[in-house]
């Protein structure tokens, strides 16, 4: 009894130090999550509060002469070609589609490739980043390549392995853009700014994986489709081909990225190209010999089909709209479009907004007063709870203590009166034993009495015909 008392006094001071941590690791939480979100609530607001302001204060004046701010673009060329640029590209297709010749192709370069089988247990993406330099423009290239996607014989969930991928990359970022020591200027920007969908050459429709994956990751990143292995279809299927995975895409409502047109200077070179989604490609690094020069294409019995030539596939179409013209917007498209909504999706995850109810627009001292008295009414109902719970806990301790002594006396008695039963028994049994063994006594002697008369009447009648057989003779 006294064991389970003292087990039960340590259990009570044990719960009693588990609740103060729990309170304790609690607050540290809100307090880091408050200055999580005061920072995050912070620069969300605070940019456009500036710029209202320089709106409604701006006043254009003319100037009276040379200043010399016109040199602000040279400025700012001239620094972003002194720290260099970055560019990320995603892979996505099955095994074997040609999706590392095609990069190899793009780049004119050799890219360290590993081949895959087709019997991954599921689907992984593996990051490699290369630093490129052409003339004086300093890349930072990183090629995401989903190894084993669609080789499952369960794809159901072959796209998140993706999604979770770009949501990590924009988490990251997140985080970096968060910490009060920030070193964006030389952070490697992780984000997916492109996303090359590779459709196998099938000429008739997409599949289902095709069409579920795209409609996964329209919100969170630019996706090209490109049909892999242009050569292996005619011509006018892969016009009907063509045909067919827009109108696909656009009756399931997938996004995918569109050529800027607002630019006057590429408007016209990207609404022709935008009419040529998807391209159709054909990737190699081999160089044949046409006429008098070498090209890079593929040879084939029956003939030669060039990459470069715009006759044969739309290779250079979509490294132009890729690479030398889109380039930049495809980076500013990230940044403005898929990780703001990541951003801001976060944001009200953890209830921040920018209006109340009534839609008018909602201080940061507000916004930190209810959620700290959010947090603080939360804090206290937990601990409420935590004690309601103990007390029950206590309790029904309490009870369970008192039913096992009232179990363990009730033994003891039972025990007691056994114990008393067993000694009268054994007293009773050693008396008859006694009795018995002076019993047995009495007979021993009275029969050893006996014994020992009958001896002596049979000597003396020895004797007596002794004697007369001695007066006889």
């Amino acid at each position: 009894m006294i064991s389970r008392v003292h087990s039960n006094h340590y259990s009570c001071v044990n719960f009693f130090l588990t609740l103060s941590l729990v309170r304790t690791l609690f607050s540290i939480y809100i307090i880091n999550n408050e200055v999580y979100k005061l920072l995050i609530s912070f620069r969300m607001t605070s940019p456009d509060v500036v710029r209202q302001m320089q709106d409604k204060n701006a006043r254009p004046l003319s100037l009276s002469g040379h200043v010399g701010f016109d040199s602000l673009p040279d400025q700012l060329v001239n620094k972003s070609t002194s720290q260099g640029f970055c560019f990320n590209i995603l892979c996505i297709g099955e095994t074997g589609i040609g999706k590392s010749t095609l990069m190899d192709t793009l780049f004119n370069t050799n890219f360290e490739n590993f081949e895959s089988s087709h019997f991954e247990p599921k689907v992984k993406l593996r990051a490699q980043t290369y630093d490129l330099q052409e003339s004086n423009v300093r890349l930072k290239l990183t090629i995401v390549n989903t190894v084993g996607f669609g080789d499952q014989m369960n794809k159901q969930e072959s796209y998140q392995h993706v999604v979770d991928y770009i949501d990590t990359q924009f988490e990251s970022y997140l985080q970096e853009e968060l910490k009060i020591k920030r070193s964006l200027h030389n952070y490697h920007d992780s984000r997916i700014h492109a996303c090359l969908y590779f459709i196998a050459p099938s000429g008739h429709s997409l599949k289902s994986l095709d069409l579920v994956t795209m409609k996964k990751l329209d919100s969170k990143v630019n996706i090209i489709p490109v049909i892999a292995k242009a050569d292996t279809i005619s011509k006018s299927e892969l016009h009907k081909f063509k045909i067919k995975i827009m109108s696909e895409l656009v009756s399931n409502g997938v996004q995918i990225y569109q050529f800027p047109i607002d630019d006057e200077t590429v408007s016209k070179i990207n609404t022709a190209m935008n009419g040529h989604l998807p391209f159709a490609v054909v990737g190699s690094t081999e160089e044949v010999k046409i006429g008098n020069k070498m090209v890079k294409a593929r040879q084939y019995p029956w003939g030669v089909v060039q990459v470069e030539n715009e006759n044969h596939c739309d290779f250079v179409k979509l490294r132009e709209m890729l690479i030398c013209v889109n380039m930049e917007d495809l980076r500013e498209q990230t940044h403005t479009r898929h990780y703001e909504l990541y951003r801001r999706c976060k944001l009200e995850e953890m209830g921040f907004k920018d209006t109340d109810a009534e839609s008018k627009p909602v201080s940061l001292q507000q916004t930190y007063e209810a959620k700290r008295q959010e947090f603080l009414g939360e804090l206290q109902k937990r601990e409420e709870e935590m004690r309601q719970m103990f007390v029950q806990r206590v309790k029904e301790k309490e009870m369970e203590l008192k039913e096992a002594e009232r179990e363990l006396q009730a033994k003891f008695e039972q025990l007691k009166r056994l114990h008393h039963d067993e000694t009268s028994k054994l007293d009773e049994k050693r008396r008859m034993l006694e009795d018995e063994i002076n019993t047995f006594n009495k007979k021993k002697a009275a029969t050893e009495l006996l014994q020992a008369q009958a001896f002596n009447t049979n000597a003396n009648i020895k004797k007596d015909k002794d004697r007369k057989n001695s007066g006889f003779m």
